[in-house]
């Protein structure tokens, strides 16, 4: 058995859900149980919180509510920006450009366009995992219909220059889509400044309920539509809505944009700590992403020495820490991270992957622990290492 009082560090692929957020949803899962679409008192109810719900959502992000469609989570935001767009537009050209560094929805969405033959250009990326706008600008020179680049990436927790880039993808014809899943709720996120005509968000990465995010879509902005059935969300995306989860979402992301300076500036502070610990007491180990811009709450590491990101994980959840690595086990082999590969590290190197990241939570103390238990770990693995190939 692991210990009793367990540390969670793995916010950035999902954070606990807020007691008020749970408390705002309760309604719409008992007793106002309507149908949005329908036109009786009971309906309408529901409607009302949904309309409230995307005007609060629009708020935070500098949107129109009209511009915001509601979905099952950030892959499907994602995949509703990248195909739908590219297929709205696709009597103006046939390229779509992404960074090399792009979450899988991201990829996936445009392997799947590449399918239907579709020109794709993946971006290569620099050692800190971010998009030079000069090597968009020349990519540019092609042309293209559409340019998807994160806000944050959920690996290494890089910040990538989203302004620039779609200034960039603008000037040459092309839509830019962000997938702001990692920034939305930790980083100021307001889709004028920015300059986007799509964006991408999931409730669950700042405290609101899975199975449930957004994508912020340009008004006048076409999409080609890709769940058929139905008239929901200006006929954009057929299906009943989530009633509660959504009232979830915009709670979440009012509580979370009211209080994210001094969250921010607090995460800063944990995430400062936590890398002078593992840097200064493990030999070997090495800070991957940007060194200072990047994601508040996120450091990742890599390890020499013959250190398994699998093994160390295990390790780390037997000593009571929950963590994740940038590698993923594909068909029970551990693959290296696509994201560490991009950034030009060595295969066996980018397998020792680990990302510690921070949320509402954790503290100094937890923080302490965890250099601890990382560095005991890692020390142990590598003498394991050490033993099998003497």
């Amino acid at each position: 058995m692991g210990p009793a009082v367990r540390i969670y560090m793995d916010h950035a692929a999902t954070t606990p859900l807020r007691p008020d957020v749970l408390e705002a949803m309760e309604p719409y899962l008992t007793e106002a149980y309507g149908n949005a679409s329908s036109f009786h008192a009971e309906g309408q109810r529901a409607r009302h919180a949904l309309d409230e719900a995307r005007a609060t959502t629009a708020r935070v992000l500098g949107a129109e509510p009209a511009e915001i469609v509601f979905t099952s989570g950030g892959s499907e935001a994602n995949t509703m920006a990248l195909v739908g767009a590219a297929l709205a537009r696709r009597g103006g050209g046939d390229r779509v450009v992404v960074s090399s560094v792009e979450h899988p929805s991201v990829l996936e969405s445009a392997q799947f366009l590449a399918r239907l033959g579709f020109r794709v250009t993946e971006l290569p990326v620099d050692r800190a995992g971010q998009v030079d706008p000069e090597v968009l600008a020349a990519a540019m020179r092609e042309g293209a219909v559409l340019v998807s680049v994160q806000v944050a990436n959920n690996e290494v927790g890089t910040l990538q220059p989203v302004e620039e880039l779609c200034r960039l993808a603008h000037e040459a014809g092309a839509l830019f889509h962000t997938d702001a899943v990692q920034a939305v709720g930790l980083l100021p996120v307001d889709v004028n400044r920015i300059g986007c005509d799509l964006l991408s968000l999931s409730a669950h990465k700042f405290q609101g309920p899975k199975g449930v995010g957004a994508l912020y879509v340009r008004k006048g902005l076409e999409l080609e539509r890709l769940v058929h059935g139905g008239g929901q969300e200006r006929s954009r995306r057929a299906g009943t809505e989530n009633v509660a989860a959504i009232v979830g979402l915009a709670r979440a992301l009012e509580l979370a944009a009211a209080a994210r300076e001094g969250h921010t500036r607090r995460l800063e502070a944990l995430r400062d700590r936590l890398v002078r610990g593992i840097l200064g007491r493990v030999e070997g180990a090495r800070l991957t992403g940007h060194p200072s811009r990047r994601l508040p709450g996120l450091a990742s590491f890599v390890f020499e020495g013959g250190v398994e990101g699998e093994s160390l994980l295990v390790r780390l959840d037997m000593d009571g820490v929950a963590a994740s690595s940038g590698s993923a086990c594909t068909s029970g082999s551990l693959e290296p991270s696509h994201v560490l590969l991009a950034c030009g590290f060595p295969a066996d190197l980018a397998r020792s992957a680990l990302r510690l990241s921070l949320g509402p939570p954790n503290t100094e103390a937890e923080v302490e622990r965890v250099v601890e238990v990382v560095t005991r770990a890692v020390e142990r693995l590598r003498r394991a290492r050490a033993a099998e190939t003497a």
